[in-house]
């Protein structure tokens, strides 16, 4: 019970402190901002990576019938 009588009686005090006009998010702000903007680097680096290793040229199906000309028959 005395947790609770001490915490509001603590409340008051940090409200009459607070400046709502000068509220900035501070330096825990910032690290975290940048935290994340590593992260999408990172992130935006392995899919360009990942994206370069992909051949977008279909193969031919080695069951698929061939033509006459010996070319594979074009797909349906």
């Amino acid at each position: 019970m005395s947790a609770h009588l001490a915490l509001t009686q603590l409340v008051p005090f940090a409200a009459e402190e607070l400046d709502k006009n000068k509220v900035t998010p501070g330096v825990l702000g910032f690290v975290v901002f940048a935290v994340l903007a590593l992260a999408v680097w990172a992130l935006m680096k392995s899919m360009n990576r990942h994206m370069n290793s992909i051949s977008f040229e279909e193969t031919a199906d080695p069951a698929a019938p061939a033509t006459p000309d010996g070319k594979p028959a074009p797909a349906k």
